[in-house]
């Protein structure tokens, strides 16, 4: 099984090259200083509501408090990202994941992290967690038990934290046809 990643399509809605809100020009701006180019979701989105670029800003600050290993945090964020099908968040959690010198090779085996020697224990627990979480909401008693040998009590939030934070993202960038920036080749990653 293997999730649907690639996006061919245009964004649903036209991507706006010139806002006129102050702050999504500064938010143009900065990340085209950032990564390059101007990030398709900025264009759609925050072109459109640029009162939302707040709460991106503070979920961003949020996940930056996470004390979780930062290889654990790009393996929550691009698989969810992954298990979703957002090209978007897959390529640009890729992206972030090389500047940080994560290796790319563990993401070709995310999908089949149970089986893979690349990942550790504790990271097959979170995955776990993860993966019943994303696709069913819950998760067995077991799975929570198996998580609970690895984890301490805040990091299983900041573990559920990030898991929904990057539902939030998937869900905000994937209906709208929000496809790759190839951000990896931008990069140069």
């Amino acid at each position: 099984m293997k999730a649907q990643v690639q996006n061919t399509e245009k964004p649903r809605l036209t991507p706006i090259e010139n806002p006129s809100s102050i702050k999504a020009k500064l938010a143009y701006w900065f990340t085209k200083r950032k990564t390059g180019k101007v990030i398709t979701p900025l264009k759609v989105h925050y072109s459109r509501f640029p009162e939302g670029l707040s709460l991106a800003k503070e979920l961003m600050n949020i996940q930056e408090k996470c004390t979780l290993d930062n290889r654990l945090k790009h393996l929550i964020k691009v698989y969810v990202a992954t298990l979703n099908g957002c090209s978007f968040c897959v390529d640009i959690g890729k992206a972030t994941a090389q500047q940080d010198d994560i290796e790319t090779e563990v993401f070709e085996d995310l999908l089949n992290f149970k089986e893979s020697n690349r990942f550790t224990k504790s990271e097959k627990a979170a995955l776990t967690y993860i993966d019943e979480t994303t696709r069913e909401l819950e998760v067995t008693d077991q799975t929570f038990e198996n998580l609970q040998r690895y984890f301490n009590e805040r990091e299983i939030v900041q573990i559920t934290l990030l898991n929904a934070v990057e539902n939030f993202y998937n869900l905000m960038n994937k209906p709208l046809n929000i496809g790759s920036d190839e951000l990896c080749k931008t990069l140069n990653v």
